[in-house]
């Protein structure tokens, strides 16, 4: 018995590649997206420190904005530096 394929739709996913499911700050699964987005993807991405704890970009930018001028990290208080 041959089987003849008519038609072929490819589906991919995508994730960050982090040692954590959730945001430190909002809790919120990295594959999913902030409190403040609407929808996961390239406008909710994931930053790094150098300390290597990871958050969403619009969780950190608003932690650091209420932490000046200290600027640290949520998780270890290291002075925050983008990796």
């Amino acid at each position: 018995m041959k089987v003849k394929i008519k038609k072929w739709t490819g589906v991919g996913t995508w994730s960050y590649k982090v040692d954590y499911d959730n945001c430190g700050i909002c809790r919120q699964p990295f594959h999913g997206c902030c409190p403040y987005c609407k929808w996961p993807g390239e406008t909710c991405p994931v930053v790094w420190g150098q300390c290597t704890h990871c958050f969403h970009i619009h969780c950190m930018a608003k932690w650091l904005k209420a932490q000046e001028p200290r600027e640290q990290c949520p998780l270890c208080r290291q002075k925050w530096r983008y990796a």
